[in-house]
């Protein structure tokens, strides 16, 4: 039976036909779907937020524990501290010293000890003192001698027994057996005999070559360098005494902060020793030289130290209040995070709404610190939760507002 061609090929192009149908109505029921869920899914979440617009879902808020405090304005004190050592007082310390060479027999005190003006602290013998009293003892010997011998010739010259020449001669010995004398004795006061020492010698006639060192006033003994036994030379620094009622901290005060420092001002001290004790002193000496290595200015402050409780060479803070602005923006530092352009904090706009924004700070003074551009009085910024807020910020690419 034969086959109609015609009829075969119109049953193909039938066939065709509805298979472009189908894949037409599959296109179009696949591109039918919501456009909104789709667009949704296929941009971020703050594709559309204005610029430093932080927006927050209800399950990344639910995350994240927030705190908003209002920023205040009030009066805002800072304070400026500053790295210093102990010193005893320099005028109220003295080196003692011998001022001739001898041998230690005796010390008398110990570093530590309490001492007052003209108390034995050493007794030295020495072999040149024991020297220049013997010169001393001859010296005044020959003046007595002279001396009769003038006083014998002026009474003969009196009585025209000797001439005018032999009166002459014998006065003039005289006067430089005197001088010798003198000068002996002065030899001695520079040696640091004392005058009663002197007179001793000329009640006595006999040589102690003793060297005593004494206290030169009332004070402690802070150093000694001293042994029994040891000959002493001139250069020698045997003890240090020092009144410490008073002392000196020096401070190191940086070159930004010099214009806060006065002379005449009173200012606090803390000891690295005793953190929660606060002592009073007085600025003294402000140096008129930065140092040019560290490029800070010396400052000196006196302070009162009853107690002694203040020792040299310890470590403590000069900490100096500078006068208080009564109109002054404040911001907690928990509020403040680093940015990309600086200091930011976050403001709430609504409950899933943050703003970031770049700040300029000023003084900190315990855990706020001064704000002195990009905030106003009373907006809220968030404290607690701010660092997960800065997380959320870099995630979603947001730049903080200007």
């Amino acid at each position: 039976m034969a086959t109609n061609p015609l009829k075969g090929r119109t049953v193909q192009s039938v066939g065709r036909q509805r298979g472009v149908l189908l894949l037409t109505f599959v296109a179009c029921v696949m591109g039918c779907g919501n456009p909104q869920e789709d667009s949704s899914s296929a941009m971020p979440m703050t594709a559309s937020s204005p610029a430093g617009l932080l927006r927050l879902s209800q399950e990344e808020l639910s995350r994240t524990s927030i705190e908003i405090m209002p920023v205040a304005r009030g009066q805002f004190q800072f304070i400026r501290e500053f790295p210093a050592t102990i010193h005893p007082n320099e005028n109220e310390l003295a080196e003692v010293t011998t001022l001739i060479r001898g041998r230690v027999v005796k010390v008398q005190v110990d570093v530590g000890a309490d001492v007052k003006k003209g108390d034995l602290l050493a007794l030295l013998h020495s072999t040149d003192l024991g020297l220049a009293e013997g010169a001393y003892l001859k010296a005044s010997a020959r003046l007595y001698e002279a001396d009769l011998s003038y006083k014998r010739a002026k009474d003969l010259y009196e009585h025209r027994a000797v001439s005018l020449a032999e009166f002459q001669r014998r006065e003039a010995a005289m006067r430089t057996a005197r001088a010798e004398t003198r000068e002996m004795e002065n030899q001695l006061e520079l040696l640091g005999v004392p005058r009663h020492e002197i007179d001793r010698l000329d009640r006595e006639h006999t040589i102690k070559a003793d060297v005593v060192l004494r206290a030169p006033f009332d004070g402690r003994v802070i150093m000694r360098n001293i042994t029994r036994g040891e000959v002493l030379e001139t250069n020698h620094k045997c003890f240090t005494v020092a009144d410490l009622s008073d002392v000196w901290v020096i401070a190191a005060v940086p070159e930004k902060d010099v214009e806060y420092i006065q002379r005449g001002h009173t200012v606090d001290l803390v000891a690295a020793a005793y953190p929660h004790a606060i002592f009073n002193g007085t600025i003294t000496y402000v140096g008129d030289v930065l140092d040019p290595a560290t490029r800070t200015l010396p400052v000196r402050v006196t302070a009162r130290n009853p107690d002694k409780r203040l020792k040299p060479e310890m470590f403590a803070l000069v900490r100096i209040q500078a006068t208080p602005d009564p109109n002054t923006l404040t911001v907690p530092l928990a509020a403040i995070q680093n940015g990309p352009t600086g200091h930011i904090v976050f403001i709430q706009r609504a409950p899933s709404e943050f703003e970031v924004r770049t700040i300029r700070l000023g003084e900190e003074y315990g855990d706020v610190a001064a704000v002195v551009g990009g905030l106003k009085a009373g907006e809220p910024v968030v404290t607690k939760g701010s660092f997960v807020l800065k997380s959320e910020m870099e995630r979603h690419k947001i730049e903080p507002a200007p």
